[in-house]
């Protein structure tokens, strides 16, 4: 399978964003190639409405974050070191086992040799170090032997050129919370269930690159998700301030989705932390961002126009129009 441009966004996806941005202010579309910092330069935007995925690296999420810095130009998101720990699994875990926030044990293996002495038991879970949009997480990373890990590392190894982050795997249910904020103003939107019911006989209960781009289609959607999800007020409860501190923690800003997953005894730990969430328009492309957005009210442009407003307010810029407020 080839998921080179998982992480990238569709120009479905950036025109909606930009038809959206359109219903309040001028749009100059700028892509995020090696020319970007000379079209900032010269352009010189008031404010960046900032998607970018980067290109290269582990650090490639704040390679343009970096470029407006320096240009200081105002832009919505996190800054480069932030977008940096999170992209890098094991230092996302590293940050919140400080200030401690729940995450599965784990270890890091940049080779073969790596795989030898490992203290994570079966089963567990295979994944590339700095991928996202479950790039490299496919139905096959749930290993149950050594044998299995081993192929599954060198699979990371080989396919990505980078180290593989093996975890304990967690047998509890999974959620995604779409946060939107700052400071007193952080809202935890209504939270989504990952249904793994809905996946094909003798799949595994992970949301793999196959459940998300090829088994879930929008001819054939999966009945993949429930938003808001059937959660008793304490497991919400917990899994709202774990979602709250772990943005704190790690000093997200505007806007962020947190993928959550169960233990056996039926706590939230926390897998992923996503400061540049997926925002693709469609209701049927499924995306979580947008479906918890909508579950909160909010018509997509609303959510986008929304966010933009929690950006500008925290770099000192005026709105031009107050009419999306996050609902309380």
């Amino acid at each position: 399978m080839n998921d080179l441009f998982a992480e990238w966004d569709t120009m479905d996806t950036v025109e909606a964003v930009r038809d959206a941005l359109l219903e309040r202010y001028d749009v100059t579309m700028i892509e995020a190639d090696e020319d970007a910092y000379e079209k900032l330069r010269r352009i010189r935007p008031f404010f960046a409405f900032n998607i970018a995925e980067g290109m290269y690296g582990p650090s490639r999420e704040g390679q343009i974050p970096a470029m407006l810095e320096m240009l200081r130009i105002p832009y919505l998101g996190s800054d480069p070191l932030t977008l940096g720990i999170c992209l890098v699994k094991s230092r996302t875990k590293e940050v919140l086992s400080y200030y401690g926030v729940p995450t599965a044990p784990h270890a890091v293996v940049g080779s073969m040799d790596g795989c030898r002495d490992l203290q994570i038991g079966f089963p567990s879970i295979v994944k590339p170090l700095h991928e996202g949009s479950s790039k490299g997480i496919y139905d096959s990373c749930v290993v149950r032997s050594t044998a299995e890990r081993e192929r599954e590392v060198e699979t990371v190894l080989a396919t990505y050129g980078e180290p593989a982050l093996v975890e304990e795997f967690l047998p509890g249910r999974e959620f995604t919370a779409a946060l939107m904020g700052n400071g007193e103003g952080l809202r935890v939107l209504p939270v989504v269930e990952i249904n793994f019911d809905a996946l094909p006989p003798g799949a595994n209960p992970i949301y793999s690159y196959e459940a998300k781009w090829i088994w879930d289609t929008v001819e054939r959607p999966l009945d993949i998700y429930a938003c808001p999800a059937p959660l008793d007020e304490r497991l919400l409860e917990e899994i709202e301030n774990l979602c709250r501190k772990t943005y704190n923690v790690l000093r997200c800003r505007d806007w962020t989705r947190i993928d959550l997953r169960c233990d056996a005894a039926g706590m939230p730990r926390i897998i992923e932390v996503n400061p540049l969430p997926g925002i693709l328009p469609r209701p049927e492309d499924n995306s979580c961002f947008p479906k918890a957005a909508r579950a909160a009210g909010m018509t997509y442009n609303g959510l986008i126009n929304t966010v933009l407003d929690i950006a500008m307010t925290r770099c000192g810029i005026p709105v031009r129009d107050g009419r999306h407020a996050v609902p309380a």
